[in-house]
């Protein structure tokens, strides 16, 4: 830098660019690639002077090992490495399991003595490869005999450029795999392996596919499967008479024979699948496999026994199962069937790889149910405790919940006592949200509840809901009060609590949870007069009715509240004297086009009119039975299920009520009748006429009018005329038991 430029620079700014993130060729390492641009700033900050320097960070991994835990080896690669941010932790778990089985593919799977057949034979060199060439041109042993001395020098990274620039010898590698591979194993795994060091790295890739070995190993692999299909069925023909002694040493013979064979079998697939599985880094590749069955070949595989193939196809799987296609593969196979008996093994990889598979397939509703009946539920339960597995049998379970028809399934297994233990050993701490949304969807099953609240367990969560004014725990505590029977009597001890936290000071999402609960409580003895006046909770209900007041899910909240207090005259009556029935006409106004508000609206009306004192100033005082003769043909038949049977109860006591709604009723049947007849009219000319010699039809308003019996009503057992009594056989609606015979509507 010349003085001018000495004296005018102020400030050095210093920015790094992120490269790629990659495995190290022969180290178990990760190198992260990265630019650091240096720039030297004037005074007034223009760039003065730069300069630009590409590095690289390797990160040594001494501790990976076969038995490591690969997720957690990845969270502390990531928190200390400055380089790598976190969202790419996904990919630094991938490179992790690659190199974790990279090196078990080439030390222990596939050490030179595994794939030599000779003794003793020379180190190989770089400089002798056209020897090796010349072997490939022979008989099978020298073939195989060639393809390991070349093997030899491409399992060490540093040759493989050379290697590359040697187009006869790569050439003459896929010719013999391609021509010879059918006549020995031994040599197709060797040559496969060859190419495999090649797919380890993505630069090479183009040089793999340049030779159809892919396309090769696609067709090795499909063979290798038949012909073990073979196998088996010619030993069961063997076993057939085990009492013949002749008969039972020709199937020890042929068994001994089929274990040497297998043993080759299962390393020629799993190099050939390693191999596809590098290649399936490109989509484009990936999809090609798809379109020649990888994913029914690779679920076929899942029948064997070694471990290590075993772990190479469920992760397979589990990179495939991200596509819609691959995932309707595997149910189409029932691969979920086949995983179901991995759970049971004790090997920590395999089983950690098939869970993530299984979480994969656990967001599709049908692989869902196929878990179900393959037995996952106890399987996965029984796995919870374990410390490395049980967040993801958590998760798998956790989806497996969400559909009504298996909640019921957990009460048969260990799952809600480990769950509950789970829940009481976090204490005040932060609780894991996979944990707490599993409990709340178990919750809303009955016998669930009814186990979830055994001894302490319903004292515990209200201890630490309302303590913590937990808001997950609260809305689990609401999903256990909405079961009859002994569950829901338990809460009377509690109603104190959760009405002593309904206010405005509380927050809106934990006040919905509590008034939920509140809403829930449909028992006949409890006092509601007496817990609306020691709480004031009155005037709170009335101040959030009105249309803005609050979010809408609080506002729903305080009309369903309303109807469970309102099947009590006396708080019926106090509810009337409040001026809450105008505003729920005007929140009707506001929220009719949704079928949720109108219907729980309704039906406080319903239960209201079985109250004389409220019943009057239902019909007298107010339009409400303007709305529900409005409502009585909606399109919800939830809707017009209450607003009939409201209707009805209106029309026994009130005569002119019951003149209007006969002849809304009329008015609509009659339409319903004119538009069929101009239908048919319309629609068949050979049709007989419907109308009589004057033109008009035979039934008229007047004889219809004395034809009670055609119209259509929900018979409902109405009260004594003094009103006094609460319509307690009506609680099936108030409880939230849906599509009941007789029943109405749930929440």
């Amino acid at each position: 830098m010349d003085k001018l430029q000495a004296e005018d620079a102020r400030y050095l700014k210093r920015k790094v660019k992120r490269g790629s993130l990659d495995v190290h060729p022969t180290e178990k390492a990760l190198v992260v690639q990265y630019e650091v641009e240096a720039t030297i700033l004037g005074e007034m900050g223009d760039p003065m002077v730069g300069e630009r320097k590409e590095c690289q960070k390797i990160i040594r991994l001494k501790s990976l090992n076969a038995n490591t835990d690969i997720a957690t080896l990845a969270r502390r690669v990531v928190e200390e490495c400055r380089l790598i941010h976190p969202s790419e932790l996904p990919e630094v778990e991938q490179l992790l399991f690659y190199l974790q089985n990279r090196k078990k593919l080439q030390l222990q799977k596939h050490s030179p003595r595994d794939l030599t057949p000779f003794e003793g034979m020379e180190e190989a060199n770089i400089n002798s490869i056209d020897d090796y060439v010349e072997l490939l041109y022979e008989d099978i042993p020298e073939k195989v005999r060639g393809a390991t001395l070349i093997l030899h020098l491409a399992r060490n990274p540093d040759n493989l450029e050379e290697l590359l620039q040697n187009e006869t010898a790569l050439g003459a590698l896929a010719r013999v795999l391609r021509e010879d591979w059918k006549q020995s194993v031994d040599m197709a795994t060797t040559i496969i392996y060859v190419f495999f060091c090649f797919s380890s790295f993505s630069q090479f890739h183009g040089l793999v596919t340049h030779y159809k070995i892919g396309a090769l190993c696609m067709n090795i692999t499909e063979h290798e499967l038949k012909r073990y299909d073979l196998w088996q069925d010619e030993l069961q023909k063997k076993k057939k008479d085990p009492d013949n002694q002749n008969v039972k040493k020709e199937h020890e013979k042929a068994l001994k024979k089929y274990q040497g064979l297998l043993s080759k079998q299962e390393q020629l697939l799993q190099v050939a699948l390693y191999l596809l599985l590098n290649l399936a880094e490109d989509t484009r590749t990936e999809l090609k496999m798809r379109n020649k069955n990888i994913v029914h070949m690779l679920v076929k595989t899942l029948d064997r026994e070694d471990e290590e193939l075993l772990v190479l196809v469920v992760s397979f799987l589990k990179k495939l199962s991200i596509f819609l296609e691959n995932k309707n593969d595997m149910a189409e196979t029932y691969a979920v069937e086949k995983l179901a008996r991995l759970l049971a093994c004790d090997h920590e990889n395999l089983l950690n790889t098939t869970l993530r598979l299984l979480l994969n397939l656990s967001f599709d509703t049908g692989l869902r149910s196929q878990m179900v009946q393959a037995g996952l539920i106890p399987k996965l339960s029984s796995l919870l405790a374990d410390e490395k597995q049980g967040q993801l049998c958590m998760c798998i379970l956790y989806h497996i919940s969400v559909d009504d028809r298996f909640k019921s399934m957990f009460a048969y297994t260990d799952c809600i006592p480990q769950l509950m233990k789970m829940l009481f050993e976090c204490g005040e701490s932060h609780m894991d949200p996979e944990l707490i949304s599993f409990c709340i969807n178990l919750a809303a099953n009955k016998r669930n509840a009814q186990l979830i609240c055994e001894g302490n367990g319903l004292k515990m969560l209200m201890k630490r809901g309302l303590k913590l004014k937990d808001v997950l725990i609260m809305k689990m505590i609401r999903n256990l009060s909405q079961h009859d029977g002994p569950t829901k009597n338990l809460f009377i001890d509690y109603v104190g609590d959760l009405a002593a936290q309904i206010g405005a000071e509380e927050r809106e999402e934990y006040v919905i949870e509590c008034l939920g609960t509140l809403a829930n409580l449909t028992i006949p003895d409890l006092d509601w007069e007496l817990v609306l006046k020691e709480y004031n909770l009155v005037p709170y209900l009335k101040d959030h009715l009105n249309p803005g007041s609050a979010e809408d899910d609080l506002i729903l909240e305080v009309v369903i509240m309303i109807g469970t207090v309102s099947m009590d005259d006396s708080c019926a009556a106090t509810m009337a004297k409040s001026g809450i029935i105008p505003a729920l006409i005007e929140l009707l106004n506001a929220q009719q086009e949704d079928d949720e508000f109108v219907c729980q609206i309704v039906y406080v009306f319903y239960q209201m009119v079985f109250h004389q004192a409220t019943r009057d100033v239902i019909i007298k005082d107010t339009q409400a039975p303007a709305y529900l003769i409005d409502l009585m043909h909606d399109k919800n038949a939830e809707i017009r299920k209450v607003c009939n049977s409201t209707l009805d109860i209106i029309a026994e006591y009130d005569k002119e009520c019951e003149r209007k709604i006969q002849s809304e009723k009329f008015r609509w049947h009659n339409a319903q009748w004119l538009e069929m007849v101009e239908n048919r009219a319309m629609g068949d000319d050979g049709e007989p006429s419907m109308f009589g010699d004057d033109g008009e039809p035979f039934m008229h308003s007047g004889d219809i009018l004395e034809r009670p019996d055609l119209f259509y009503t929900v018979y409902v057992s109405l009260p004594p005329a003094d009103g006094t009594i609460s319509p307690e056989f009506f609680t099936d609606y108030q409880n939230g038991d849906i599509g009941q015979a007789g029943g109405f509507p749930g929440r």
